[in-house]
């Protein structure tokens, strides 16, 4: 696949994408923490309901990532980004006027629906559907830009909230979806249509369909197929055996992962004080998982940007484990060190989840490959501010032992996939 832009052209597209996805993850996927309490309060409903409501949002999401992908792979993103941003500011407005339980949830399905087409897959693959190879850089750039997303969008949501009220929170986030965001994505340069068959059957696809979407082609495809097809999405010849494997074990390794990043963004103060750390220290080494994670990220863009993803991905999803061994052995004291090496950690295997399977399987495909690779992980996320708040209720910092072992089985599934010998 030839690119559609020149390389010069890389960083404003990078900072138009990114301060997007900014928006779109403060907006959406930190909203909740900020906004649940008022909401259920105001409402009369429990609070459980409205993260209950949340989670299905990510439901939404994962169903909607592999059909988004393939739109990418066909049309490129400007438009799919632009109709995200009208989603969420729909969505958002749903919210802010909900009476009761049943538009509530309404808005938040629809606010799904809205991060399934326009957070980090859909802004990778459309850098994919434009740069080609040479995508793994820019998609750094957004990664290190959007990592800011919670320490822009808790405090401004708390403001909000504090200020007016959580329904004019909501109301403002959506103006600047239709402010900021439309205009950001409006800039997003088209990509060239790509000729693509249509499945022989409607509806879901069959396994062999399924199987083509999901899994790369074969190694020669991944390295040179791609200067014979400017069609991205064009078919593919059938993946070969260790292709399908290393697909489904990164759809592991993300779902293991994500799950672990979901558990403790939503528990992380909670588990410590659990252990007897106080609130304000609690907080204060909560705090650091955001920097934490734009230094890994940073790391990535520096050091490690040499070497291929695949070492930087099994280091980074060591990094959980060995931070929560520190705290099991040591206790209070090495709260502030979990922090730092879960949060360097998940901020590398961000840019890992957008540049493993570009290097592993190509260009070719990679929206709608994409889409099913992580949505997976999209359940996972789901499933854990719920499941991992019962197993805190049960261990208590114990429920450290589930998510570490989450994490290790992703560095043995990573270890399990076999490095290419061109890093892209």
């Amino acid at each position: 696949m030839k690119q559609v832009l020149q390389p010069g052209r890389h960083w404003p597209l990078v900072l138009q994408l990114g301060t997007a996805q900014t928006l779109s993850w403060a907006s959406s996927y930190y909203l909740c923490a900020i906004v649940a309490a008022p909401m259920a309060q105001s409402l009369g409903l429990h609070v459980t309901e409205v993260f209950a409501a949340f989670s299905a949002a990510l439901v939404v999401s994962a169903a909607v990532g592999p059909w988004a992908g393939q739109w990418i792979d066909r049309r490129g993103g400007r438009g799919l980004l632009l109709g995200s941003h009208l989603v969420f500011a729909l969505a958002l407005l749903v919210l802010a006027q909900a009476p009761g339980r049943a538009v509530l949830w309404l808005g938040w399905l629809l606010l799904g629906l809205g991060m399934g087409t326009g957070l980090y897959e859909s802004a990778f693959a459309s850098l994919v559907r434009l740069l080609g190879p040479a995508a793994r850089n820019p998609i750094t750039g957004i990664t290190l830009l959007a990592g800011f997303a919670s320490t822009v969008g808790w405090p401004l949501s708390a403001w909000m909230v504090n200020q007016w009220g959580w329904r004019e929170a909501c109301m403002g986030w959506a103006a600047l979806h239709l402010l900021v965001g439309l205009p950001l994505s409006a800039m997003v340069p088209r990509a060239p249509r790509a000729a693509a068959k249509r499945p022989s059957h409607a509806g879901t696809p069959s396994d062999a369909q399924t199987s083509n979407l999901l899994h790369p082609q074969h190694q020669d495809d991944a390295t040179g197929a791609s200067d014979r097809d400017d069609h991205p999405s064009a078919s593919a010849a059938t993946p070969s055996a260790a292709s399908r494997k290393s697909a489904w074990l990164l759809a592991w390794v993300f779902a293991a992962t994500w799950y672990t990043s979901t558990a403790m963004a939503t528990h992380f103060p909670q588990l410590l004080m659990g252990a007897g750390v106080g609130l304000a220290a609690a907080v204060g080494a909560g705090a650091l998982i955001g920097p934490a994670q734009v230094a890994g990220r940073l790391l990535e863009f520096g050091l490690l940007r040499r070497i291929h993803p695949l070492w930087s991905a099994r280091a980074a999803a060591l990094a959980h484990p060995l931070g929560a061994l520190a705290f099991a052995a040591i206790g209070a004291p090495a709260a502030s060190a979990l922090a730092l090496l879960h949060g360097a950690g998940n901020g590398i295997l961000t840019i890992a989840k957008g540049t493993l399977p570009l290097v592993l399987f190509g260009p070719a495909g990679y929206g709608h490959r994409q889409g099913w690779i992580m949505a997976p992980s999209r359940l996972a996320q789901a499933a854990a501010p719920l499941s991992f708040g019962w197993c805190m209720t049960q261990w208590g910092t114990g429920a450290l032992w589930l998510t570490s072992a989450l994490a290790l089985s992703a560095v043995l599934a990573l270890m399990c996939i076999r490095a290419q010998p061109k890093a892209l």
